[in-house]
Formats: C-alpha cells, sequence, structure tokens
C-alpha cells in the first residue's frame, strides 16, 4: 500500500500512527479536569490527533465538518454513539464498544461521541480528511437533533 493509498483510508492512517508511538512528538498525557489532545501530524489533505481518555471522559454530540474520518483505539476500551436520523422519526442512538486494537472509518456526514465508559485510561488516534475545520456540536431536544454550537479550528480548539 503506498502512502496516497494511506491518506485515502482513515483508519489504515490512524493504524500507522498507533503502530509506531516512537514517531509522536509528545508523549500522551492524562488531565482529570478534562480530556487532553495533541495533533501529531498535518497535510494539505489530512490530519491525525492524539486523544487521551480517563473514565468517565467524553464528548458530546458532534461531527467533523464535512471532513471523514477514523479512529483506532491504541489502548483501553471507548464507546461510540452513533446518531442515525430518519425522515418522519426522532434522532436514534446506537452505542458500540471498541476495544484495544479496533478502529471505526466514518463518513463526512457521521454525527456521534465517545465516551470512555470502562475503569480504565484509554488512548485513542484520530484521523481526518481534509483537516478539521469546524465541528458541530448537538443534542437530542424534543424536535429532533439541535445545533448548540459550531466551533471553528484555532479558536475554540
Amino acid at each position: 500500500m503506498t502512502v496516497a493509498d494511506l491518506r485515502l483510508d482513515h483508519l489504515a492512517l490512524a493504524q500507522r500512527f498507533a503502530a509506531d508511538p516512537r514517531v509522536w512528538p509528545v508523549a500522551p498525557r492524562f488531565d482529570a479536569s478534562a480530556r487532553w489532545y495533541h495533533r501529531l501530524a498535518e497535510a494539505d489533505d489530512h490530519e491525525i490527533w492524539l486523544l487521551t481518555w480517563l473514565p468517565g471522559q467524553g464528548t458530546d454530540l458532534h461531527d467533523h465538518g464535512g471532513s471523514a474520518g477514523a479512529f483506532h483505539v491504541f489502548s483501553g476500551t471507548l464507546t461510540e454513539d452513533t446518531v442515525s436520523i430518519a425522515p418522519d422519526s426522532p434522532p436514534r442512538i446506537t452505542a458500540r464498544e471498541l476495544g484495544e486494537g479496533a478502529g471505526r472509518r466514518f463518513g463526512s456526514r457521521h454525527i456521534h461521541r465517545i465516551t470512555n465508559r470502562s475503569n480504565r485510561p484509554a488512548i485513542s488516534i484520530h484521523a481526518y480528511a481534509p483537516a478539521l475545520r469546524t465541528m458541530t456540536r448537538y443534542r437530542i431536544g424534543a424536535s429532533g437533533l439541535d445545533v448548540v454550537t459550531v466551533e471553528q479550528a484555532g479558536a475554540q480548539w
């Protein structure tokens, strides 16, 4: 597989970074007050992030502003809650537990949240293409899926 092929396969790209932590520019850190994250690499067509998760830490419902991507669980266990939206139906959430070595690809319209529901810390590698520029945060309300905020790269993260 060539480097160009890896860029097209977000999960393979995340797995490539997970396979050799010696190339990470920083060591993973854990912060009891908030999830810790650091961009490992950025190119014209993608970016790679390292995230850590203490037990109980997670994201809210969000998308990736039109970027497709993938994540790979380097260590620990994470739970992904994915939102499905069907016409004339309330949003439906489906949970999937991903243990060490597992990964998941997602498209540019994917809405989810990730949480460490285990009793051990977790580390994950995330790949996005194109690079993240915005992220929309959501909540499920009486009328369905409501936008809470739209965050901008460089301003909110």
